[in-house]
């Protein structure tokens, strides 16, 4: 009698194991971890036949529902199939993190060198030398932190808009901060970070948005002078004047990227035409051009610019000081 209330309870505790391990897991538990928990192969069989109450999401990993899985779901069953310490990075991370609401399509997933788990499914393993030192936990799951995640995602893609958009935004947002990403850049692998290092040039250069980013190598390619990026304007007492997109110390010329369509509400507009009217009060000669226009017109925004450069320079300086964007 007293061995068969020990079973019961051995029987009772196992169950509420199972049931623990689900609820940490977001319902997710991994072959082993359904073995540990006293499941016998034929009752995990049993579970995941094809009418049955679970179904696997990927190899000796499984979720306790029928239904698509959710996006934690996802990256639980990843991090459980990748093994012990390893770490979600790439889009996944972004989105567990909060930084973005997009739904990865796939989870990268950075395991030890020494580990070799393939790639499978939703799951791209990524094998490295350089796990990440700190990482932010959200129950039992693991995801790198914005500047690894960030950089990891810039070092696979070719798409020089692609990593603007992701670091740019990032670093405007305040979801990331600039400093942090140089570390990443110098600790990281050089292999594949050419993309990574000009972005984050630009962005120490002043440069803060996609679109600005566009316009600077349009005047680089036109062979025009390089202008200060987001430089503070200040008249000779120390009166603010304005922060324009590009600024031409030598010519005293401003150019602004702005565009109601861009980024901008009908306020902000009205806001754009009283600035422009306080530069121009203190002599500066002002340009404004839209995003259309530098990425389907470049050749004529680059003539403006240099005609507007040399009637610039046939004018006596004017007594205007330039602080850089980093100041």
């Amino acid at each position: 009698m007293a061995e068969g209330k020990g079973a019961d309870r051995a029987d009772l505790g196992k169950r509420a194991g199972l049931a623990a391990t689900l609820r940490t897991q977001e319902g997710v538990i991994s072959r082993q971890q359904a073995l540990a928990c006293g499941l016998t192969r034929n009752a995990l069989a049993y579970r995941l036949r094809p009418d049955g109450p679970w179904q696997r999401l990927l190899p000796g990993t499984y979720v306790a529902h029928t239904g698509l899985p959710t996006a934690v779901q996802k990256d639980m069953a990843a991090l459980l199939y990748a093994g012990r310490g390893s770490v979600l990075t790439g889009p996944a991370a972004l989105r567990g993190l909060y930084v973005t609401t997009a739904e990865p399509r796939h989870r990268d997933v950075l395991v030890p060198a020494a580990r070799r788990p393939a790639s499978v499914g939703f799951v791209r393993v990524r094998r490295t030398t350089r796990m990440p030192e700190q990482v932010a936990c959200e129950g039992r799951r693991s995801y790198a932190l914005p500047a690894r995640a960030l950089a990891d995602i810039a070092r696979g893609t070719n798409s020089l808009r692609e990593v603007r958009a992701l670091i740019v935004g990032a670093v405007q947002r305040g979801d990331c901060p600039l400093d942090m990403l140089v570390g990443e850049l110098r600790a990281g692998p050089v292999r594949h970070s050419a993309l990574l290092r000009q972005v984050l040039a630009e962005a120490a250069e002043g440069i803060r948005s996609v679109v600005e980013a566009e316009f600077k190598d349009l005047i680089l390619r036109a062979g025009l002078p390089r202008p200060m990026f987001n430089p503070r304007l200040f008249t000779a007492d120390g009166t603010f004047i304005a922060r324009p997109d590009a600024w031409w110390p030598e010519a005293s010329v401003a150019a602004e990227v702005d565009s109601r369509e861009w980024h901008m509400r009908p306020d902000d507009w009205a806001r754009t035409l009283q600035r422009h009217a306080r530069i121009s009060s203190h002599g500066i000669l002002v340009l404004h051009f839209t995003p259309g226009q530098i990425r389907s017109d470049p050749a004529t925004v680059a003539a403006v610019i240099g005609d507007t450069l040399r009637a610039g320079h046939a004018r006596a300086p004017l007594p205007i000081r330039a602080l850089p964007a980093a100041a």
